[in-house]
């Protein structure tokens, strides 16, 4: 049994009659962030209604192309030759997710990765609603330095073994999430639940298959290290015109310059990457042409930031623009 973090010493004896009467808290290691990329290996923490861990189940998944970036999940082609296919592992998977709410952090990226699997498997996952721990925190105005997972594990003296490993990130986040649960109930805070929708899009543009990952005539991708994962780490140009600032309630638009700052509960580099391959330009630097800044932290005294707020940039969260990202309006022409 996990053990209690919070501060609280015990469950609210009234507990609100409107939450979820059970959690699977998720956590998925992928090739990629963008449509093409797949589930490499997942695992699904069951929870009941009050947070205490019912069960737990983890399994790599074979997705049939390159792993992505190994030096982050360590999942090579060797070892990930021999897994499931997601097909096969699909129906499992949904008996764990099935009447819970889906627990994650950033949930939207989990979400998006396990709904395009099961599209491409000709199904559909049984989640109706998912419940990021990064919204959850900022409900409960918990004093984080940034949103990644280690610092809500460490807030809750919660201890990672294997950072960026599928079944210790999710027994991390169960464990972070039982006492935000707790404390949630206790102060009457609704539970800052989205809708699951289904997705029916996805790409699959040809990828190196598994098993060409080392460098040479079959892969050509060279050894795995930060800034070498894909062929060239230099994007090219945006093909697209700065069609101006975003409008809050809006989408966003192809063309659209992107800028980051602070921490992110993805890699920087992938995120970045998923902007560029949905048409926005990425942008190194701040100026009255930016767009955008996404940014976890809006009070921070970045230069980005401070250059945000004099020229009246529109900010948005990390989580925020995963949403975004799922319908940027084309170019115009």
């Amino acid at each position: 049994m996990l053990e209690d973090h919070t501060t609280t010493a015990s469950s609210p004896t009234e507990w609100p009659t409107a939450y979820p009467q059970g959690y699977a808290v998720v956590d998925v290691e992928t090739t990629g962030l963008a449509r093409d990329d797949r589930i490499i290996s997942a695992a699904v923490y069951r929870l009941d209604a009050r947070g205490e861990v019912e069960d737990h189940w983890y399994t790599l998944v074979n997705p049939e192309r390159d792993p992505g970036p190994v030096w982050i999940h360590g999942l090579t082609s060797d070892v990930l030759e021999g897994a499931p296919l997601f097909r096969d592992v699909a129906e499992e998977f949904a008996a764990r997710l099935d009447g819970r709410v889906l627990v994650a952090h950033n949930a939207v990226f989990d979400w998006q990765m396990i709904a395009r699997e099961y599209a491409r498997a000709q199904r559909e996952a049984p989640v109706r609603q998912r419940l990021c721990t990064i919204a959850l925190s900022k409900e409960l105005g918990l004093p984080l330095p940034n949103h990644k997972l280690e610092s809500l594990a460490a807030h809750f003296g919660v201890v990672q073994q294997r950072a960026h490993h599928a079944l210790d990130d999710a027994r991390v986040l169960a464990e972070a999430f039982r006492p935000s649960l707790r404390a949630a109930a206790a102060g009457g805070v609704r539970l800052p639940l989205l809708e699951c929708r289904p997705l029916t899009e996805w790409t699959d543009r040809p990828a190196p298959r598994i098993g060409r990952q080392a460098g040479g005539p079959d892969g050509g991708f060279g050894t795995y290290r930060p800034g070498t994962w894909r062929p060239s780490r230099k994007r090219p140009a945006c093909p697209h015109p700065n069609p101006g600032r975003y409008e809050d309630g809006k989408r966003l638009k192809q063309g659209m310059r992107v800028a980051f700052s602070g921490d992110t509960s993805v890699e920087r580099e992938l995120l970045e990457d998923r902007a560029a391959e949905a048409g926005l330009h990425v942008a190194t630097s701040l100026s009255r042409l930016t767009s955008l800044l996404v940014t976890n932290d809006p009070d921070s005294g970045t230069s980005k930031v401070v250059k945000a707020r004099q020229f009246g940039t529109p900010v948005v969260d990390e989580a925020a623009f995963g949403q975004l990202l799922r319908d940027v309006e084309p170019a115009d022409g």
